[in-house]
């Protein structure tokens, strides 16, 4: 796929489009240009992002790839006609089959965000995302007792990102704390975290690949050195395997792994909408 352009074309984000064709893609080797074009939600806007795809198409000698997310019939029979590039018609793929199978028509709604923002579900989401900020890096001990899940392990390990991961995606409330070597020294889990052991989910890595991060943010430091990253992640999951800690290694595993991998073990309620 090397020299090759795939747009995700949609009358709404286009985060759908994109989501959903990058799965695909993953299945290929190389790596395309990656172009979103979202709120295309017009015939005037459709002809004018069919010209960039076909000149881009006729730039690179090859046809571009396009995902596309349209709901509204008329923008999709421009990009249908005029496009010289392979479209993948991602909705009606499956709408008409699922309009032949529930005997009833789809509503053809264009996004879904503006209903969303107004749902509980949403209001939820937020306050997850917020509970998520103040509780990052055991910043906060306050209201631990309100958190759906607390990831602890060594600073750089990947406790942020899934944190906030699992609140944006999940409506998640996730407190993270750092394992130090001071909770290593002491050979006991922090007193803030004992009543919450239960709610507690590890994250460890790779040594050698917490020593490439740590050294990317201070190079030459105790603090990313091999045998001392080395010493953290074995006093680390030492300490998990004490406390009855389930935990997972996040070297070579996605955010979006790591998440689902907890919320099966901590709250496999989530994983049912």
């Amino acid at each position: 796929m090397p020299n090759r352009t795939v747009y995700f074309v949609s009358d709404g984000t286009g985060i759908t489009a994109e989501t959903f064709g990058n799965s695909i893609l993953a299945q290929f080797p190389g790596k395309p240009r990656h172009v979103r074009r979202p709120f295309v939600d017009t015939a005037e806007k459709a002809h004018q992002v069919v010209h960039e795809i076909n000149q881009t198409s006729e730039e690179e000698g090859r046809r571009a790839i396009v995902f596309a997310t349209l709901v509204n019939r008329e923008v999709l029979q421009v990009v249908r006609e005029h496009c010289k590039a392979l479209v993948l018609d991602m909705f009606n793929t499956f709408i008409e089959p699922l309009e032949e199978e529930f005997q009833v028509k789809s509503n053809h709604r264009v996004g879904r965000f503006s209903d969303v923002a107004r749902s509980q579900e949403y209001h939820d989401r937020i306050e997850a995302i917020n509970f998520s900020l103040a509780h990052d890096d055991g910043q906060s001990a306050k209201n631990l007792e309100s958190a759906d899940v607390i990831l602890v392990g060594v600073s750089r390990s990947g406790k942020t990102p899934t944190s906030l991961y699992l609140a944006m995606q999940h409506g998640i409330k996730a407190a993270n704390y750092p394992l130090i070597p001071e909770d290593f020294e002491r050979s006991k889990i922090p007193s803030m975290l004992e009543p919450h052991k239960r709610k507690c989910f590890g994250l460890t890595i790779d040594p050698e690949r917490l020593s490439q991060i740590r050294n990317e943010r201070r190079p030459g430091s105790k603090y990313a050195d091999l045998m001392n990253c080395r010493y953290e992640v074995n006093e680390a999951e030492a300490m998990m395997k004490r406390n009855g800690i389930s935990w997972l290694s996040s070297t070579h595993k996605s955010i979006e792994e790591i998440a689902t991998t907890i919320l099966r073990d901590i709250r496999p309620d989530r994983l049912i909408y």
